[in-house]
């Protein structure tokens, strides 16, 4: 283990833009063009954003399936004194995107950690929703088969509201799902935030799944879904 964190780099998990490229802080363009080299989830997404801001960096990948490998390799060069901003396609690295392995082996070795906020999709639907924000659980994907249907009768009596990301492919299937073990709540789809075909439908998820019924579904969508009620929770009781 490295105790001299004196003489490492340090790690920036640089958040990016969602969508929309002017969503980018003036503190992660410092940075990302402070650094040695950056890790990215997707480098061929992460060049175009580089180009735009006039950023010439070196890179190199990191995504779930080189992260286990390629952590150490970047605690190697962190070691050694280099800095790297790790960034994910879009948003913030660590929510639904790698950093746990990075961010785990660099504590492990003493080495700065700095984050640079910034866009969340999750965090920009819940707050357009109309529905309660004091409270909330963010989820993730849902599993797409072993464990979905125990992780859907958990979340069946949670109060507080729920958020979920969904691929284009499965999200009618989920809908359907949140229609079946919540019954017709009410629901936000979120789909392609801060992009130019960005589209928000918000309704009892029986109409919400009639309009995504209408057309193909494109894009990465974000499903914001009403908590439980005291009253359901108390029925579901005494059952």
């Amino acid at each position: 283990m490295n105790n001299s964190s004196s003489q490492s780099g340090v790690l920036y998990l640089v958040a990016t833009p969602i969508g929309n490229l002017e969503d980018i802080t003036y503190r992660a363009v410092k940075v990302l063009n402070s650094v040695d080299l950056i890790a990215a989830e997707d480098t061929r997404k992460t060049k175009i954003l580089l180009e735009h801001y006039k950023i010439d960096k070196p890179m190199v990948s990191y995504y779930s399936y080189n992260e286990k490998s390629r952590a150490p390799q970047l605690i190697d060069k962190l070691s050694a004194g280099r800095s790297i901003a790790l960034v994910s396609d879009a948003g913030t690295p660590g929510i639904s995107d790698p950093a746990f392995h990075i961010v785990k082996q660099a504590l492990e070795n003493s080495i700065p950690i700095i984050p640079i906020p910034g866009p969340t999709a999750f965090i920009s639907a819940l707050i357009v929703s109309g529905l309660p924000t004091d409270r909330f659980i963010f989820e993730g994907f849902l599993p797409v088969k072993k464990g979905r249907k125990t992780k859907l009768e958990l979340l069946k009596s949670e109060s507080r509201t729920m958020i979920i990301y969904e691929s284009p492919h499965r999200i009618k299937r989920t809908l359907a799902d949140v229609n079946e073990f919540f019954g017709n709540r009410s629901v936000v789809v979120a789909r392609e935030l801060t992009k130019k075909f960005e589209e928000i439908v918000r309704g009892p998820v029986q109409f919400v799944l009639a309009e995504m019924q209408k057309k193909e579904p494109r894009g990465e969508y974000v499903i914001v879904i009403e908590g439980a009620s005291s009253n359901s929770i108390s029925e579901e009781n005494e059952e």
